[in-house]
């Protein structure tokens, strides 16, 4: 009879997810249903969701502009003995390592030689890989005339290709990317996304331009410079995500 029980189990999941989880599963719902034509099948699937949890139906009936209807008749009642599972979680636990991750480096000619040489010694210790961007890929070098090995033209490196991005720049190269379009999707959308931010002081002009001014920089930036450790970054982008961000960035 347990085949016939269709909710259970997804109730369990659903419960053992933490919150920005919980918010994840209810805008991936709106998504493909906000992709349907006909009301009648949002409403079902969101009559469905009710033997799930009411709080998701009716997050997922606000997001797609619908009524909460009745829910679904069920060929066996949701359990609600089912205890949530620490395990069904990806983040309820933070990561101990970031090994494996790769981190968008955006550089320009002059970037700080000895910002970057601390950059590739915490990144090498915690085995994170890590991916220069340039405005062009051949002839870049740093403060100290050596040549940067740019894996990367920012035009066609994006930071959603990287799990956390660093900004190296100069104060001419910053207020030079300030006035480009892509450069400022670099920021933009790497704050969007609530992923972890390193920036040297010169690189403020991009912040600024891409729209993230001081008072927009919360924790999960972190200034760093050639006198100050860059491991604390390293360290705090285990969390993957800095999740407190996308309840400021997404307000749909």
């Amino acid at each position: 009879e347990s085949f016939s029980d269709h909710y259970s189990q997804a109730k369990q999941f659903y419960d053992s997810q933490t919150d920005v989880e919980q918010t994840h599963i209810a805008n991936a719902f709106v998504f493909e249903l906000s992709k349907v034509e006909h009301l009648h099948i949002q409403q079902r699937m969101v009559a469905g969701l009710r033997n799930i949890d009411d709080a998701l139906a009716r997050n997922v009936a606000d997001g797609i502009g619908i009524d909460l209807p009745d829910a679904l008749d069920a060929a066996q009642p949701t359990r609600t003995d089912l205890e949530p599972s620490p395990a069904l979680s990806i983040i309820a636990e933070p990561l101990q390592s970031f090994a494996g991750r790769k981190i968008g480096v955006l550089v320009a000619d002059g970037s700080d030689a000895d910002v970057l040489k601390r950059l590739r010694a915490a990144a090498k210790k915690e085995g994170v890989t890590l991916a220069f961007v340039a405005p062009r890929v051949r002839g870049v070098t740093d403060s100290n005339g050596d040549a940067i090995d740019i894996k990367e033209k920012i035009d066609g490196g994006p930071s959603v290709l990287f799990d956390a991005v660093v900004l190296a720049l100069t104060d001419a190269a910053a207020t030079t990317l300030a006035r480009d379009a892509t450069a400022k999707d670099f920021v933009s959308d790497a704050h969007a996304h609530a992923k972890f931010v390193a920036y040297t002081q010169s690189s403020e002009p991009l912040l600024e331009a891409a729209g993230i001014g001081e008072s927009d920089r919360d924790d999960g930036y972190h200034s760093v410079s050639s006198k100050t450790s860059i491991t604390g970054f390293i360290e705090a982008c285990r969390n993957v995500r800095f999740w407190d961000r996308e309840a400021d960035v997404d307000q749909t």
